[in-house]
């Protein structure tokens, strides 16, 4: 163990700290700093940790970018240092074998650092480590852990930040530019960028496992506070556990009484949402406003105002395991939450959404804006959510046709009723469907197709009787069509309340998610006949499609 500082280590410590960027510097500073104060800085798992002795590891999780920044910054300084009459660097360090050798190259993509370090690693296997262990052995010395503390005249978190980085960096590589000269015999690698990239890694390491200076959470406060605006808004996928998820400063508790509303309830420090799925993810938007909204927003099944004391501010949607979190104000008091909810008795994540609303305002009795009736008759459009898992959920066109038999609802489409064709044969491009009596009624489906949507083929489907279409597909475009006696009724996308035959009156598309399913529900009704899953997949296993000609 080192019980002296070389006057020497300490003055090119200081040297190299002086050369450093500042940008660079912070990007390093912040390593040991929470995520929020770098939310884009490097992630260091355990799959790296392990690896940590290996100096290419360290550089590769930096990024090349302020690896190599740095090393244009040091270089020339490095190289011309004098490193004569230091003392030993190397004690513990095994000699290398009578033989050794390595692949000289560079990989690539590889930054002249990375490819450095890793060749004197493989020439000189345990120089990283003794670098390392140098450089931990003398930041732990009085005097020099002095030397790299911020001066009290640096209060900015990125000047702290900046100070911080570079203070560990300048010791590092003066420690690595040491070890570097001292090994020999002489070894073809590039010493300068070697002993660079050797300072980058250990001052990494180092600033990952060392206590940011005891100003820096006041420091970075006040930046965050700077730098927050209103009205913000993100939208996330929160995980659920336990059928709740919180909006918290603290850690989500353990238990939480619902029972005033059923869907909020207001905890120390925030609130938690009760889920209608155990667990999953579920779609979640945090808005926050400078003062309270002036309406009331519509298509929300569940709406419930409270109020919360933030001790601290920044209160966070948990769990989540985002690197940018979502936060509320960075400021301590009163805080209000609307909170909406949808799709809560659906018991399927992905039709499971929330909204909430935060301002700043006193204290106040919580309040339900807008109550769904428990028990109340299911949404109709739930009888078609087996639509989502299906083979059809992202694009296709079904079609319920009465008074036609197959062969001519086939024929309607500008398909040859006998010259079927193997669906595996069609592909997924469209321009084929697949058709079945369902009893009274004929289902043509098409998968990834449109045809159905067409007036000529409504017309020609629907001369015995009446016939209606739903067309969706990836572009979230859509059409509802009707057609009665050879007549089309109508045809149009299906938003909000639309000008439809009697039988479908009364469904809003106007609710967001779901409109693929409403649209089913009207064809059911216009027709008489139900769309089943079963019929469906009987189609599916009967495995024989029909090329149209119509275009």
């Amino acid at each position: 163990m080192t019980t002296d500082t070389p006057a020497e280590l300490k003055a090119a410590a200081l040297l190299f700290a002086a050369r450093t960027p500042a940008a660079p510097a912070r990007f390093l500073g912040r390593l040991g700093a929470p995520r929020e104060a770098d939310p884009h800085g490097p992630v260091w798992n355990r799959e790296q940790q392990r690896a940590a002795d290996e100096p290419a590891s360290e550089l590769r999780a930096l990024g090349q970018l302020p690896v190599e920044r740095l090393l244009g910054a040091l270089e020339l300084t490095v190289g011309a240092y004098d490193w004569s009459g230091w003392p030993d660097m190397l004690a513990g360090l095994p000699e290398p074998p009578a033989t050794q050798y390595a692949f000289v190259g560079q990989i690539v993509g590889q930054g002249e650092t990375q490819a450095a370090t890793g060749l004197l690693d493989r020439l000189r296997p345990g120089v990283p480590g003794v670098v390392f262990a140098r450089v931990r052995e003398f930041a732990a010395q009085p005097d020099v852990a002095a030397m790299l503390a911020p001066p009290p005249e640096v209060t900015d978190e990125p000047a702290m930040a900046a100070a911080h980085g570079a203070a560990h960096l300048g010791l590092a590589v003066a420690v690595a530019g040491s070890v570097v000269h001292q090994v020999g015999p002489p070894v073809v690698i590039d010493r300068v960028a070697a002993a660079i990239g050797l300072g980058i890694g250990a001052a990494a390491r180092l600033l990952r496992e060392t206590p940011m200076p005891p100003a820096y959470a006041a420091a970075l406060l006040h930046r965050i506070r700077a730098e927050y605006l209103l009205p913000s808004h993100s939208s996330s996928r929160i995980t659920v556990t336990g059928q709740r998820f919180g909006l918290t400063e603290r850690e989500l508790p353990e238990t939480a009484d619902f029972g005033a509303n059923g869907l909020v309830a207001t905890v120390d420090g925030g609130a938690l949402i009760r889920t209608g799925v155990e667990r999953g993810s579920v779609r979640v938007d945090l808005v926050v406003l400078a003062e309270a909204p002036t309406e009331v927003e519509p298509n929300w099944e569940e709406i419930v105002e409270v109020s919360w004391h933030a001790a601290e501010g920044r209160a966070t949607l948990m769990p989540s395991d985002s690197r940018r979190p979502s936060t509320t104000p960075p400021w301590p008091g009163d805080y209000r939450l609307r909170v909406h909810a949808r799709g809560r008795d659906e018991q399927d994540a992905d039709l499971e959404s929330y909204r909430l609303v935060v301002w700043a305002a006193p204290a106040a009795p919580a309040q339900a804006l807008l109550r769904s009736e428990p028990g109340g008759p299911p949404k109709p459009e739930r009888a078609y959510r087996w639509v989502r898992r299906s083979r059809l959920q992202v694009a296709a066109t079904v079609t319920l046709a009465t008074g036609v038999s197959v062969a001519e609802a086939l024929r309607a489409f500008g398909a040859e009723p006998d010259r079927p064709v193997p669906i595996d044969e069609l592909g997924y491009g469209g321009g084929w469907a697949m058709a079945l009596d369902v009893g009274g009624a004929t289902l043509v489906v098409e998968e990834n197709g449109y045809q159905g949507s067409r007036a000529e083929v409504l017309r020609a489907v629907s001369t015995g009787g009446r016939a209606a279409s739903m067309f969706w597909n990836v572009n979230a475009l859509t059409r509802l069509s009707f057609a009665e006696a050879g007549e089309v009724i109508s045809s149009s996308e299906p938003f909000g309340r639309l000008d439809v035959p009697p039988e479908v009156a009364g469904l809003d598309f106007g609710t967001p998610g779901g409109r693929t399913e409403l649209g089913l529900v009207a064809v059911e009704r216009f027709t008489g006949h139900a769309i089943a899953e079963a019929d469906v997949t009987r189609l599916y296993d009967a495995g024989v499609g029909y090329r149209l000609s119509r275009g």
